[in-house]
């Protein structure tokens, strides 16, 4: 009988994780941020886990940046792959001088995509309902990529369904907006309608689409949340960086050499 295989990965524990999101002058949003740093924190006591902003919020990813005594893992709390966390976040890396490197997005991770179906679950949506749209409402970027990749979101929330079908929403900037879904949806002859934000927390925005929906007797679900499936997805990307070091492959970096994962 084959042994079972353990590894060992020693550099989760000497590196801080700094979660980084954006900020929001709502403070809904630095709450949820803060709720996924704590849930970091239980699961995993041994980590020096602290969270950051780019603006609006403290502690700022600068400040933070400064204050650390070794090296650490900058992960984005983001799902876009965008201009925060492309440009953004490693000009604020390059400037502090600390040694960290810079871990991907969460993006379009099954395990959030496992989170986005219960929000519907709990708002009574069926997979079963034939009758159904589902507007998938997300942030829209200047990067014509990544509002590609979020639109998969909605490609791959239909399947195993029986829904009449899926559209993605932009909240901002890119096209299609939300009145633009909700009429191609019941051009396809949707007779029911619900709207399911792609964010991470409540904000202004997602206030204004639900004033939308409101207006147009259009359900709409929660937010993904501070979920322990969103702490993990977060984890996991700390651990591509951490591990990715442990073997060689990747080390702490200077400012200046800032490593995507």
């Amino acid at each position: 009988m084959r042994a079972a295989r353990v590894v060992t990965v020693l550099a989760p524990a000497r590196r801080a994780l700094v979660l980084t999101a954006h900020g929001s002058a709502d403070p809904r949003s630095a709450a949820v941020t803060h709720a996924v740093a704590g849930r970091i924190r239980r699961l995993r006591p041994w980590l020096d886990v602290r969270a950051a902003f780019l603006e609006q919020n403290g502690p700022y990813l600068s400040d933070t940046l400064r204050e650390l005594d070794g090296p650490g893992v900058v992960v984005p709390f983001l799902l876009a792959d965008a201009f925060h966390a492309r440009i953004d976040i490693p000009a604020v890396i390059e400037e502090s001088g600390a040694v960290v490197d810079r871990a991907d997005v969460l993006g379009e991770d099954p395990a959030l995509m496992t989170v986005f179906r219960r929000r519907l679950a709990e708002a009574g949506v069926s997979p079963d309902d034939d009758g159904l749209g589902v507007i998938v409402v997300a942030v829209g970027t200047s990067s014509e990529a990544a509002n590609a990749r979020t639109a998969t979101v909605a490609h791959g929330l239909v399947a195993g369904t029986r829904w009449c079908g899926t559209q993605i929403a932009f909240a901002t900037g890119a096209y299609p907006g939300v009145a633009d879904a909700t009429e191609r949806l019941r051009a396809d002859g949707a007779e029911r309608l619900v709207i399911a934000p792609w964010f991470l927390a409540h904000g202004r925005i997602t206030d204004r689409v639900r004033a939308y929906a409101a207006a147009n007797g259009i359900s709409m679900t929660e937010p993904l949340g501070s979920h322990n499936l969103v702490a993990a997805t977060v984890l996991d990307r700390f651990d591509a960086i951490a591990a990715a070091a442990a073997v060689g492959a990747e080390a702490p970096v200077a400012a200046g050499a800032v490593a995507a994962a």
